[in-house]
């Protein structure tokens, strides 16, 4: 494991009581499932700024006519095909 920091953090009792339930169902330490729950936070952030910076491209750039039909024939014979 890399190296790590201890913290103390304040948390409300309704949260505490919520994450011991959720972890001693886990097996996991308060830690791991601290730290597991830190990551996946961070991990959505960074996928809703990438879907975020994607809509925005469509919408700053949106395809053409002529795009969306060669798109539409494409799909069209890729679904007659056996697979």
């Amino acid at each position: 494991m890399p190296e790590t920091d201890k913290v103390a953090i304040s948390l409300p009792k309704g949260l505490m009581q919520k994450i011991e339930r959720i972890r001693k169902k886990t097996g996991e330490t308060r830690s791991a499932f601290i730290r597991r729950s830190i990551e996946r936070s961070f991990r959505q952030t960074e996928r809703e700024k990438k879907i975020k910076a994607y809509v925005s491209g469509y919408q700053n750039n949106p395809e053409t006519e002529d795009e969306i039909a060669d798109a539409e024939a494409s799909a069209e014979i890729l679904a007659q095909e056996p697979w």
